[in-house]
């Protein structure tokens, strides 16, 4: 990989021994990752003070949040904001998802209010400018999506979301009567709808040697896109996720034989107890590229609370060796997040990584969790507001009885003081 990414290898040489202090490994182990496509680094250097981000497990596992605006609400400001919210809230890496205005007004500005690595869906900003215009985006042509990608690319997008293993043998089957709930990317039915209307194949696949060398360039890392993932539990392993993940292997092994980083998106509705097969399948299927997966959501009731249910699938995913979790909200299939709900998504999936931390004994997630454990032991509030997910919430909880020794549930029945 070194020999082939020039920038790479400067980020590396860099930055290597804080990445290595941060995670708690050693230069060795994060070099070994970076050559066998197990881990990469998310940093464009047109990116300007992006803050080298590693993805892949035996790192700590990270959480993304999406952001961006829509056809029906678009306020720069409010994404801003929530960029800003999801930073403060602990996310590592952020999205620009929008669909609405002027896309790369939005994509700039965001870029420059962050250090985190921005991804981006590039098919979006061409499809909003047919949309806008009433226009069918199956009109667009190939040209066109690959000149958004590379001018992404030179603006200093980090990593994108790009849907190449959506084949219209995969979208046939998708779309076919044993599917419930179809295709659930927006990516991934433009694609289908393109290649329906055109008769041709995924252009991302057929050209993914000139999407490689824009890529090379500038050290972007390829999402290599879910665009057939099950939105709904029931379609959950069935043909075309699976046709979709066997295609994603194999453009994985090209791209690192060409030196580009690459990543794998992972499923979306799956219920608890196929979580396991999926996520060890899809590693092996894809030679343990890191995996993002979004939730994985375990049941589809939930409108309003899928925040909980993507962390119940976040953690179990992280256990059996997810790297990268994206984050869900609360306004998840309903409406557009607010900061209110960027917070609380970032929270939720920053519980379901360190749960799942502990449960294959990192270091320094056990660390944390045995400190507020003797905090809680030691009646010691500060402490324990120190190692808390959101310390503002325990300050503001106690408040009314900040000035007691134990919590307003017990008080005098404490069962710490109790037995000292």
């Amino acid at each position: 990989m070194f020999k082939k990414n020039q920038i790479l290898k400067n980020y590396f040489n860099n930055y290597i021994q804080q990445i290595a202090d941060e995670e708690d490994l050693d230069q060795g182990q994060i070099a070994e990752g970076l050559q066998q496509g197990s881990m990469v680094i998310l940093a464009n250097p047109k990116h300007t003070g992006v803050k080298p981000t590693l993805i892949g497990q035996p790192g700590s596992i990270k959480v993304n949040a999406n952001l961006g605006t829509s056809p029906f609400l678009n306020d720069i400001d409010l994404e801003i904001s929530k960029t800003k919210a999801a930073e403060e809230a602990g996310a590592h890496t952020v999205m620009d998802l929008s669909t609405g205005g002027d896309l790369d007004s939005i994509r700039t500005k965001m870029m420059e209010s962050t250090a985190l690595p921005l991804g981006t869906v590039p098919i979006y900003g061409v499809a909003q400018k047919y949309i806008a215009d009433q226009r069918d985006p199956a009109e667009m042509t190939s040209s066109e999506l690959f000149e958004e990608i590379q001018k992404q690319a030179e603006q200093g997008v980090d990593f994108m979301t790009l849907h190449c293993g959506v084949t219209a043998k995969g979208a046939a089957l998708a779309r076919g009567e044993n599917r419930k709930l179809g295709i659930v990317s927006r990516g991934g039915s433009i694609l289908a709808r393109w290649m329906e209307r055109n008769q041709k194949e995924n252009p991302l696949l057929e050209d993914f040697d000139r999407l490689l060398r824009i890529c090379l360039e500038y050290n972007v890392v390829i999402s290599l896109g879910d665009g057939l993932r099950p939105g709904a539990g029931a379609d959950a392993g069935d043909g075309a996720q699976w046709q979709e993940v066997i295609v994603l292997g194999e453009l994985a092994s090209m791209a690192k034989e060409y030196g580009v980083q690459v990543m794998i998106e992972g499923p979306g509705h799956v219920p608890l107890h196929l979580i396991q097969s999926q996520i060890q399948s899809v590693k092996r299927i894809c030679h343990s590229a890191p995996l993002y997966v979004l939730g994985p959501l375990t049941t589809d009731i939930a409108p309003g609370y899928d925040h909980i249910v993507g962390a119940i699938g976040g953690a179990l995913a992280g256990y059996y060796g997810a790297d990268f979790l994206c984050y869900i909200t609360p306004a998840e299939h309903l409406t557009l997040p607010n900061e209110n709900d960027v917070w609380q998504g970032v929270k939720a999936s920053l519980l379901a990584a360190h749960s799942a931390e502990i449960s294959i004994q990192r270091p320094k997630s056990v660390d944390r969790n045995n400190a507020i454990s003797q905090a809680r032991s030691d009646l010691d509030w500060e402490k324990i507001k120190e190692h808390a997910l959101d310390p503002a919430i325990v300050s503001k909880r106690r408040e009314k009885f900040a000035s007691r020794e134990e919590c307003a549930m017990c008080g005098e029945f404490c069962a710490v003081k109790l037995l000292r």
